[in-house]
């Protein structure tokens, strides 16, 4: 498991609010997407610049490759990212649809 071997180097980088809580009845896919909505709302993630990959997003969080996705879908249908094939996913553009 690859995965949960680099996990543990993340977990340092990952501040009190960011950490998902395992035991919530809120789903992981949406904590972690709520995550990333408050970076983005916070300027730290401005608009038009990439969002960390799910595989960089799944080894900082420690979830599941398929939970990040969840996560970036979740985001797109809040039109909060855009998806460009071949490119990646972005922070939007204010009034920008959820998918290139």
């Amino acid at each position: 498991m690859k995965m949960y071997k680099y996990a543990s180097l993340y977990v340092g980088q990952v501040s009190d609010a960011e950490e998902l809580k395992h035991e919530s009845a809120t789903p992981l896919y949406r904590q972690l997407a709520d995550i990333i909505a408050a970076k983005i709302a916070s300027g730290e993630l401005p608009p038009d610049t990439p969002v960390p990959s799910e595989v960089r997003l799944a080894e900082e969080y420690g979830v599941a490759r398929l939970t990040a996705r969840r996560a970036m879908r979740d985001l797109r249908e809040r039109g909060l990212v855009v998806t460009v094939m071949g490119k990646g996913t972005f922070v939007a553009e204010d009034g920008s649809p959820g998918q290139r």
